[in-house]
């Protein structure tokens, strides 16, 4: 019989037997701590600290407050900067231009408010009002003026001989100017009846203001003056303006030729100056003065200076040295004010002036006799706001005045 050694048959175990001694919970207690995995270190015989959550491998649940405040204080220091930038270039922006304007000290002060008209209401349905100035342009017989140095004076050096009433419609949208010729006989409060320029000449621009609301029954907001000398560095910074002019004439050596010119600045200050020559004086005189600004606006808004930051600068500097403001219009109204311009067009500025019944030129000083029947409905529609919508009723700038 052939020899089977009894370890053969003991080298394979049965399956139910392999399986019962590969399970741990069968396995006989030994008394020894469980060996570690292939490569693992226990936990008490490692040196290194515990892991910081934030720190953890991608994917890790742990909070990562660390990392998240660093992001968060560079975007609040950035944002910090950009505010401080903001309002380095606002304050910057205010004071180079809005600072450059001259103020006027007490010219309503002196108003008794209880004989002014009422302010102006607001349009239905809406808090806007509108905004009525009085634009005076003063001229200086001084060699060499000094742009907005004299808007306050009253003696015989300087006269004005720009006087409009601007009205800035409630929406900002359109806007009419009204000239009174400085010739007009109105009534000025403590000298009777007399040609209006003598309220300036005499009381200076507070009792010009006083004697514009007597006339008209409008309360006067805000004045603004703008000096002869400025007209020349405004049309200069522009590289020059184009007017139209219906006939050829000739003022202070410069001729001016039927149709269009380009004036530079002391040929623009020779156009708004002439008087003599014109066939009807003043009132062309008049009409000179609203051309050569709507001249402005047109250059201004054809020309797009937000796009030339160099010309805009010039610009913006010799407009704002030529003119004055009372002291009642703060440098933070003044930009508001050109913001919520910055979409009129000057095709929504409507010229006019005040209705005229006669009108005589004489060698040292002329008569105006105003249409006060005529004037005082283009006082009403100023004052409810609606003059623009009745516009054609009155003589309007033509496209080519003398």
């Amino acid at each position: 019989m052939p020899f089977k050694p009894r370890f053969a048959a003991m080298s394979r175990p049965r399956a139910e037997e392999r399986t019962g001694h590969d399970d741990p919970a069968n396995a006989a207690p030994t008394g020894l701590p469980p060996a570690p995995s292939t490569g693992a270190v226990p936990d008490d015989l490692s040196d290194s600290p515990p892991d910081d959550p934030s720190d953890g491998p991608p994917g890790d649940a742990g909070p990562r407050r660390p990392r998240r405040h660093r992001v968060l204080l560079t975007i609040g220091v950035v944002l910090l900067v950009m505010v401080l930038l903001a309002v380095g270039f606002a304050w910057y922006v205010t004071d180079r231009y809005a600072g450059n304007i001259t103020r006027i000290p007490g010219v309503f002060s002196g108003l008794d408010e209880s004989t002014r008209p009422a302010p102006a209401t607001p349009a239905p349905g809406t808090t806007d009002v509108p905004l009525t100035f009085l634009l005076v342009g003063v001229d200086s017989e001084a060699e060499d003026p000094v742009p907005g140095a004299t808007a306050g004076a009253g003696d015989d050096a300087t006269h004005s001989e720009v006087l409009m009433l601007v009205q800035l419609a409630a929406d900002r949208q359109s806007a009419v100017a009204v000239s009174i010729p400085e010739d007009s006989v109105v009534p000025v409060p403590g000298y009777d009846r007399t040609n209006i320029s003598a309220a300036f000449a005499t009381g200076g621009p507070t009792l010009l203001v006083q004697t514009v609301e007597l006339l008209t029954d409008i309360r006067i907001d805000h004045y603004l003056s703008v000096d002869f000398a400025g007209f020349a560095e405004v049309t200069d910074a522009l590289g020059g303006v184009d007017v139209r002019v219906a006939e050829a004439t000739q003022a202070r050596n410069v001729s001016f030729t039927a149709g269009v010119n380009h004036l530079d600045g002391e040929e623009a200050l020779a156009y708004v100056r002439q008087r003599a020559g014109l066939p009807e004086g003043q009132l062309d005189s008049v009409r000179r003065h609203q051309n050569y600004l709507r001249a402005v606006m047109t250059q201004v808004a054809r020309d797009n200076l937000l796009t030339d930051p160099a010309r805009l600068d010039d610009f913006l500097l010799a407009v704002t040295n030529s003119l004055s403001v009372d002291d009642e219009m703060s440098n933070l109204d003044v930009v508001s004010l050109v913001l919520s311009l910055r979409n009129l067009d000057p095709s929504d500025v409507g010229f006019l002036t005040v209705p005229v019944a006669t009108s005589e030129t004489g060698a040292t000083v002329g008569v105006v006799d105003l249409d006060l029947e005529r004037a005082a409905r283009m006082w009403i529609y100023i004052q409810d706001g609606s003059l623009q919508e009745h516009i054609n009723e009155f003589d309007e700038l033509p496209a080519a005045p003398r």
